[in-house]
């Protein structure tokens, strides 16, 4: 076993991601809402935030790792991907709720109402992750 190490993510790195990831669904909207084509600005941000995403989700699945007890390692696995369909769950029905809502500001309006929850959603997201531990504070690692 070995200290978390240089090359190794900690709680910065989840949130510098989380606010990375927070800039793609921001900048589809402002794209959409001044009207550059829609299909370019979707597929460009999507295409963005499909890497930002896989990084963020790698980085999370580390981390659920390095912070849990060797003894807890399936019930803190179990709670975060319960937690995750939870989110996701939520955010399905909730988008689906503002898209409706949306369609009344024009022919985007319901995606930009979309993608500005989303946008504010990673934003507390990273927010929260503020609190992760550092490097120093992360338990040894298995290698």
């Amino acid at each position: 076993m070995t200290k978390a190490g240089a090359g190794e993510p900690d709680g910065r790195t989840a949130t510098i991601l989380a606010f990375l990831l927070a800039l793609c669904p921001a900048a589809i909207a402002a794209a959409l809402y001044f009207q550059i084509s829609a299909p370019i600005a979707v597929l460009a941000g999507l295409i963005l935030f499909g890497v930002v995403f896989a990084l963020n989700s790698a980085v999370h699945s580390y981390l659920i790792l390095a912070y849990t007890d060797h003894d807890k390692v399936a019930m803190n696995v179990g709670i975060y991907y319960m937690a995750n369909a939870c989110g996701r769950l939520a955010g399905t029905i909730l988008s689906g709720w503002l898209y409706q809502l949306g369609l009344g500001m024009g022919a985007n309006g319901g995606l930009i109402s979309c993608l500005a929850a989303s946008t504010v959603f990673v934003l507390l997201a990273g927010g929260l992750s503020f609190g992760l531990p550092g490097r120093k504070a992360l338990p040894t690692v298995p290698k």
